[in-house]
């Protein structure tokens, strides 16, 4: 098992902090989550059922006739190593440590690259991967490169994967909408929305390549609950404009606030990426005064998830002046 953030419970063991005191930075999960209304308890009572309104929805929201809910972007990523034969794989480095672990355990010849190497590799792998804007850095790649590549993977008939996890505060960049044969554009709902626990996502790509998904998940691959939720969270269009607006605002004041401390970051709207030697000293220095952050050692670096309220704004200030970070 890899690494994520969201640990809490081992670091509150780890640092003997009970766990309701801690100020988890860890994640790049929205704190500001979708209000969730109570479940009619006949929905927990029934299977899931797939002609619900949750398709129709989802359409809309993605912008493609071409989608299909999954138990999480993480299905999705376990899954298609398993749905082509053995290939030679591009993976961006550094990223979503999963993407690689998957192409691997399948047998597949993984290779790492760096954001500014790896769409050249369409022109030398049969598979590209990888996660824009991405987990940890924030790096971008602009719709037109990532067309550019898909084209010259399919000439050969290659894949590339796009895992926009993050996509949803800047829609605009999106590949969703292509829906080609080769070209593979992963959603999450956890993060934008605030509701990880449901394990809830979404794949978008040629329809003959997503009945291939469906065939090998299943049937029920998302939960009913999970189903009925997000039919109302995904048509909730005043509340994505809102958390669009107050997620970049936040970013922003993240990114201001820990470069008054000398730490120039990069990263998304959703979290702050800060690479440096000292990197595992200050993780450290937070722990010990009950804030996690998500710690990484190659390279060494740090990724600040949001706070969530004001006192949380003031507990980070505080500990980073104390640090004389």
């Amino acid at each position: 098992m890899l690494e994520h953030g969201g640990r809490l419970n081992r670091a509150a063991a780890r640092y003997g902090i009970a766990a309701e005191h801690w100020l988890d930075l860890s994640t790049g999960i929205s704190p500001r989550p979708w209000p969730v209304p109570p479940v009619p308890p006949t929905i927990w009572q029934r299977l899931p059922e797939d002609d619900d309104a949750l398709l129709p929805i989802a359409r809309r929201y993605y912008g493609t006739a071409d989608v299909w809910p999954v138990a999480g972007s993480q299905a999705a990523i376990l899954a298609l190593p398993r749905l082509r034969a053995r290939s030679r794989v591009a993976v961006l480095t550094p990223g979503y440590a999963e993407h690689a672990h998957a192409w691997q355990n399948a047998g597949h010849q993984v290779e790492l690259l760096p954001a500014d190497k790896l769409l050249g590799a369409a022109q030398t792998h049969d598979v590209l991967v990888l996660i824009n804007p991405c987990n940890p850095s924030g790096a971008v790649f602009s719709p037109a490169a990532l067309r550019d590549a898909h084209a010259r993977l399919a000439e050969r008939g290659g894949w590339l994967v796009v895992d926009e996890a993050f996509m949803d505060a800047t829609p605009e960049n999106s590949l969703c909408a292509d829906s080609q044969e080769g070209l593979w554009v992963l959603r999450s709902v956890g993060k934008f929305f605030g509701l990880a626990g449901i394990r809830a996502g979404f794949v978008c790509t040629a329809a003959g390549a997503l009945q291939r998904l469906a065939e090998y998940l299943g049937p029920w691959a998302l939960n009913g609950p999970a189903r009925w939720l997000l039919c109302r969270a995904l048509a909730d269009t005043a509340w994505q404009t809102t958390q669009r607006q107050w997620l970049q605002a936040q970013g922003m004041r993240l990114e201001s606030l820990l470069a008054g401390y000398g730490m120039r970051t990069t990263g998304t709207a959703f979290f702050r990426y800060w690479q440096d030697p000292r990197a595992a000293e200050l993780a450290a220095a937070l722990a010990r005064r009950a804030i996690l952050v998500r710690q990484f050692a190659a390279p060494s670096a740090l990724r600040f998830g949001l706070p969530d309220t004001p006192a949380a704004w003031q507990r980070l200030e505080h500990a980073l002046q104390e640090i004389g970070a």
